[in-house]
C-alpha cells in the first residue's frame, strides 16, 4: 500500500516508520531539515524494543502525497486548513483520510475541505522527534479508527505493522476522552516543562488536574457526549504508562513553536461559555500557556 504521511512530525513519523518498516510504499512530507536527514540515512526508529534505519521517501512538498491510498493527516489543529488545502489537487477519488491529530473538530473539519472519505482516528502515542530524521517512542502506540469503507483494510494493515488498532462505532466519544487527558496534562507539562511521571508528584498538582477534568466533563456532558471506560482512571494511567513524556504543547512551548492549546483547554473554554458550562480551570490553563507562547511568537 502507498501511505502519505502529511505532517510527518513524533506522530507521523512513528505511524509511518512501523508501516514502512513492514514494507509499505511510505512517503513523509516534512521540515526540510528532516527531509535531508531521511533521504540520506533513513528514518531511525528509535523503540523500546528495537532501534533501526527505516528506508522510505520523504518530502517537502504536498505533492508527493500523489498516488497514496491512504494519507495520514498529522498536523497540527492551526494547520487544518492549509494541509486539506495543499494536498486536495494531488488526491485520487478513492484515497482515504485518517486524521491522527489532536482535538475534536479536525476530521469535521476536513470533511468540509475535502471530497474524499475521512475518517478520525484517536492516537495513544509517546514519542518525540529527538532529532533530525529521528523518532524516539516512549510507549504505547495503539489507534482507535471510525469505521469506513476501507476500515477493515487499515486497520489489518496497521495491525500486521505492529500497530494495535480498534475500529470503533464511538470515535467522538474517545476523541473527547484524548482531549480530557491533553487538558489535563499538556498546559501543566508545558509551564513546568517536566515528564508526565514527574509532573503528578508535584504539590497540589492533583488536585488542579481534578478541577481540570470535572469541567471537560462538565462540558462533554452538555455536549451530549458519551465517554467510553474510565476517563478517571486513564488520567492516571498516562503518569503509569508515559511517565518520561513531556506533552505535545511542552515540547512546541521548548521549541519555541505555536502550540494547538487553542484546540484543547482552549476549546472547553468556548465550548464552556456556548452552553453555560463555567471552566475557570481550563480558563487559567489557557491564559498561562498563551502567555508564555507570547514571549517568544
Amino acid at each position: 500500500m502507498k501511505v502519505a504521511v502529511m505532517g510527518a512530525g513524533a506522530v507521523g513519523c512513528y505511524y509511518g516508520g512501523m508501516l514502512a518498516r513492514a514494507g509499505h510504499e511510505v512517503v513523509l512530507i516534512a521540515r526540510a531539515q528532516h527531509v535531508e536527514a531521511i533521504e540520506r540515512d533513513g528514518l531511525r526508529l528509535d523503540t523500546q524494543t528495537f532501534d533501526e534505519q527505516v528506508r522510505l521517501s520523504a518530502s517537502t512538498e504536498a505533492s508527493a502525497v500523489h498516488g497514496a491510498k491512504l494519507i495520514l493527516v498529522c498536523v497540527k489543529s492551526t494547520d487544518t486548513d492549509s494541509a486539506a488545502q495543499a494536498i486536495a489537487p494531488y488526491l485520487a477519488a478513492d484515497t482515504l483520510v485518517l486524521s491522527l491529530q489532536n482535538g475534536v473538530e479536525n476530521a469535521v473539519r476536513l470533511r468540509e475541505l475535502l471530497p474524499q472519505e475521512v475518517a478520525a482516528a484517536v492516537v495513544y502515542v509517546a514519542s518525540e522527534m529527538a532529532g533530525p530524521g529521528h523518532i524516539r517512542h516512549h510507549g504505547r502506540g495503539e489507534l482507535v479508527i471510525e469505521p469506513s469503507s476501507a476500515s477493515e483494510e487499515i486497520a489489518k494493515t496497521l495491525r500486521d505493522a505492529g500497530v494495535p488498532t480498534e475500529i470503533s462505532d464511538n470515535v467522538r466519544g474517545a476523541l473527547w476522552s484524548k482531549l480530557v487527558l491533553n487538558c489535563a496534562y499538556n498546559a501543566l507539562s508545558a509551564l513546568s516543562q517536566m515528564p508526565y511521571g514527574k509532573l503528578v508528584q508535584g504539590e497540589g498538582v492533583t488536585h488542579a488536574m481534578r478541577d481540570v477534568v470535572d469541567e471537560c466533563m462538565a462540558v462533554a456532558k452538555a455536549e451530549g457526549v458519551t465517554m467510553p471506560g474510565d476517563v478517571d482512571a486513564a488520567v492516571r494511567r498516562i503518569a503509569e504508562t508515559m511517565p518520561n513524556q513531556f506533552s505535545s504543547t511542552a515540547q512546541d512551548m521548548a521549541r519555541g513553536k505555536r502550540s494547538e492549546i487553542d484546540h484543547l483547554n482552549g476549546l472547553i473554554v468556548r465550548r464552556g461559555e456556548a452552553l453555560g458550562v463555567p471552566t475557570p480551570a481550563n480558563r487559567m490553563l489557557h491564559v498561562l500557556v498563551k502567555l508564555v507562547e507570547s514571549r517568544t511568537n
